[in-house]
């Protein structure tokens, strides 16, 4: 049996004094949970915070993962949420504006403002280092995660040596007596929003039907609500065959599933990203 790989603790980017505050930006994912893992070898639990971003739209094995995972770490998650207590599909109501592969809103109002909100009330920047689960695949991102942080620094430790796969990751994670996550056993890339992340592409939402037609219908009765309220022709995917672009609903992609099979792009995947994603200035206006 290939033993897991061991933590090497390596210099870190972020300047700060005095005593530290260590938040693990936690999303029930498996690459937040190997973050929480280095920051913890290196800085032990007193210090470290996990802080969840509750979209109240999650599947159910998350809610375990994350019970298992603080218990084993041995650091309470502190989870946070919209204080209007609202999903990915009200916020889209409230916004009038329709979430979609490219620009997702929930991001914003759902993860990043009660997070950011968190770290006002409860910590000094001077003195904390947030940290995100991006890996070595991901570098390119994190120069722009830094500036959408401030001014609290930022770190991502998978992004150095030793490098490994979400696959090595979710073997360490069983071997540390954790349950593996049903939307990562069912094919998904992440474990976030129930597997209906308005991010993902036609693949996801194809499986998404699949497996949880009741949440597959559910999106699709609030994307046509959102159609109805708007009076446009959006939609969450995009449609690129012909060599156009156009949108695809995804009523029409049940169709297609149903119907034509073989004019799906399972190349489309897509996936979350809500705490690594910067709002374009503009989308946020």
């Amino acid at each position: 049996m290939t033993q897991p790989i061991p933590i090497r603790r390596v210099a870190r980017t972020p300047q700060v004094r005095g005593d530290v505050t260590h938040v693990v930006m936690w999303s029930g994912g498996i690459t937040s949970w190997a973050t929480a893992r280095h920051v913890i070898a290196e800085h032990g639990t007193t210090s470290t915070v996990l802080l969840f971003a509750d979209t109240n739209a999650e599947d159910e094995d998350l809610y375990t993962f994350n019970d298992q995972a603080s218990a084993r770490l041995g650091v309470p998650i502190t989870r946070v949420t919209d204080p209007q207590g609202r999903d990915p599909w009200q916020v889209f109501e409230d916004k009038r504006w329709l979430g979609n592969t490219r620009i997702a809103q929930c991001s914003q109002v759902l993860k990043q403002e009660p997070c950011r909100a968190w770290l006002t009330t409860h910590t000094d920047p001077a003195s904390t280092v947030v940290y995100v689960g991006i890996d070595w695949t991901e570098t390119h991102r994190l120069p722009a995660i830094t500036d959408g942080w401030a001014p609290w620094p930022v770190d991502a430790p998978l992004t150095r040596p030793p490098y490994v796969d979400k696959q090595q990751l979710r073997k360490e994670a069983r071997d540390a007596g954790l349950i593996d996550p049903r939307l990562y056993r069912l094919g998904w890339s992440h474990n976030n929003c129930g597997g209906s992340c308005v991010k993902g592409g036609q693949a996801q939402w194809a499986r998404l039907l699949k497996v949880f037609p009741e949440r597959y219908a559910r999106a699709e009765a609030a994307e046509a609500k959102m159609r109805r309220l708007l009076g446009k022709d959006v939609s969450i995917l995009r449609d690129r065959t012909g060599g156009q672009t156009r949108p695809l609903t995804l009523a029409a992609l049940r169709r297609r599933v149903e119907k034509q099979p073989e004019q799906l792009d399972l190349f489309d995947e897509g996936g979350c990203g809500c705490f690594t994603t910067v709002q374009p200035r503009e989308a946020a206006a």
